[in-house]
């Protein structure tokens, strides 16, 4: 089994900064393409970035410039740094991985359970 839990999240005034951070747990052979999608209220999820194995990097439009997705791969952790932040920025943020557990020669696609931010004007 695996699990992605993510953390960073919390209350920020518009203009402000916050750092999500998401760790993948338990027996892990590799961790493929890591991604953040959001859920805004009454709104589908949506990818907002995603960071490949080999560091190749996809951001939505809608945060291009402002929000960077990075990762460590020893610590199977990706980050995604948010800066000047837009009360549209407001949903839950989820982490998500394309994860071979040591038992599988495949990737499973996993979720995390989420985390709140919330930008204020």
């Amino acid at each position: 089994q695996v699990q992605l839990e993510e953390s960073g999240g919390g209350l920020v005034q518009a203009g402000g900064s916050l750092r999500l951070s998401c760790v993948a747990s338990g027996s892990i052979s590799r961790v493929n393409t890591m991604s953040w999608y959001r859920q805004a209220p009454g709104k589908e999820r949506e990818l907002v970035a995603n960071i490949r194995g080999n560091g190749d990097t996809y951001y939505a439009n809608s945060v291009k410039g402002r929000f960077t997705i990075s990762r460590e791969n020893a610590q199977n952790t990706v980050y995604l740094q948010m800066n000047n932040l837009k009360p549209e920025d407001t949903a839950v943020y989820y982490c998500n991985a394309d994860i071979i557990q040591r038992s599988s020669l495949y990737a499973k696609n996993s979720w995390g359970q989420g985390t709140q931010v919330t930008v204020s004007s």
